[in-house]
């Protein structure tokens, strides 16, 4: 129908008309009978459609729509009466879903993991009843915001080239009463695959490592998702984070404190051997499988800082790098004379290598073993009359069964 404009004074009373009719005949098409819905506006698409029957499938949602201050795990159920669940989509308002699972008979569905804190969701969820008819449900909630938090302060760094016994070590800046719960938020993988678990060691540092070394050339992802995770009563973490390091060549030095010596392979070939001095008598050199964790070409070295008393305060110490976190190191040592080297054990428990003072000598033994070295490198001690070194102490985990490590 095409109205044309209608001049003089009827020119406002005619469309006014139409329009109210126009209105009337909207609402009649319209199909929004009380009789008809199926939950209104807490099951959307529920109700009749061309003068078929409601759906007879239910959707139940918790928490409640507009909720607020929800915990991050344990709350997010959603269910089916009547029907089974066909979609469920949960997500945040930038559209990162909320991995799940269905069961299998479609009745319910439950995150796969917490939730995020301080986060509002979007819930989208849909059932079917046995006769094909639909009923949907949207609610929105938000999760609770912490007062107390905690994270994890994680060794290597991110885009770090390491040595082949690398840990993946968090401590974590709280202690974790819920380490199912905190392990579960961080998941380590390897290219190529090989399996990787955790171990806790006390209730702040949780380590994880392959069975054997790390394959040289190996990339290792590290993803931390602690935001929302209830580490201990009332205390969340507040971390989301993936980390990506890769292990370089392989080296592995042994050392064989009673022949005083050590002995360098990288992939598998020697190619080189130090004369060292290790722990004398009185302090010997732990034995075990100890990790490279830091490195500084000069250093102070005080015995009071590992109880020693006042025996020795060195101000610079060259090319020390860190074995354990009780004090041992390898490292330049300008003090002895050079027929020590090969022939005596005269340190405090560190391994000792011929150098010079302030380091600046390339060519001395400790400066090439420094030079050549990684963080993550192994250090093997054996033969030394002492115990086999913890391994909490320091990064060096292997020094545990793999069978006591996967407990």
């Amino acid at each position: 129908m095409n109205l044309q404009p209608i001049r003089g004074r009827a020119r406002t009373g005619l469309p006014a008309l139409l329009l109210g009719a126009a209105l009337l005949f909207t609402t009649a098409c319209s199909g929004g009978g009380g009789s008809d819905s199926s939950g209104g506006g807490d099951n959307a698409g529920g109700g009749a459609k061309n003068g078929t029957e409601a759906s007879k499938a239910v959707v139940s949602v918790k928490p409640d729509d507009g909720a607020k201050e929800v915990a991050t795990s344990g709350v997010l159920k959603i269910s089916s009466s009547g029907g089974k669940l066909t979609t469920v989509t949960v997500a945040d308002t930038k559209g990162n879903a909320v991995e799940g699972k269905l069961a299998d008979d479609g009745s319910s569905w439950e995150p796969a993991r917490h939730l995020a804190s301080a986060t509002e969701y979007k819930v989208h969820a849909v059932a079917k009843d046995e006769a094909g008819r639909e009923s949907a449900k949207d609610t929105t909630f938000t999760t609770l915001t912490p007062t107390n938090t905690f994270v994890g302060h994680y060794t290597p760094e991110d885009g770090a080239e390491v040595g082949v016994g690398m840990p993946v070590s968090i401590n974590f800046s709280r202690g974790i009463t819920n380490p199912e719960a905190v392990e579960k938020a961080i998941t380590v993988t390897a290219e190529p695959a090989v399996p990787v678990e955790g171990h806790w060691f006390g209730n702040d540092r949780l380590d994880f490592r392959p069975e054997k070394y790390w394959a040289a050339g190996t990339k290792v992802t590290v993803k931390l998702a602690l935001d929302g995770v209830e580490g201990r009563p009332g205390v969340y973490g507040k971390q989301t984070r993936t980390v990506t390091f890769k292990i370089g060549r392989s080296q592995i030095s042994t050392v064989d404190a009673s022949e005083k010596h050590m002995e360098v392979v990288r992939d598998g070939q020697v190619i080189k051997n130090l004369p060292i001095t290790a722990g004398a008598p009185s302090t010997t050199t732990y034995n075990g499988q100890m990790v490279i964790s830091e490195k500084y070409k000069v250093t102070r070295m005080n015995g009071a800082t590992v109880g020693f008393g006042g025996e020795y305060d060195i101000s610079d110490v060259p090319h020390a790098m860190r074995l354990s976190n009780s004090g041992t190191f390898v490292h330049g040592n300008y003090w002895a004379s050079s027929s020590t080297f090969g022939s005596e054990n005269v340190s405090h428990g560190c391994v000792g290598l011929k150098d010079v003072r302030g380091a600046g000598d390339g060519n001395q033994p400790a400066a090439w073993f420094f030079n050549e070295s990684l963080i993550g490198d192994v250090v093997i001690v054996k033969n030394s009359k002492d115990k086999q070194i913890a391994p909490d102490n320091g990064l060096n985990g292997w020094n545990m069964d793999w069978a006591e490590w996967i407990k």
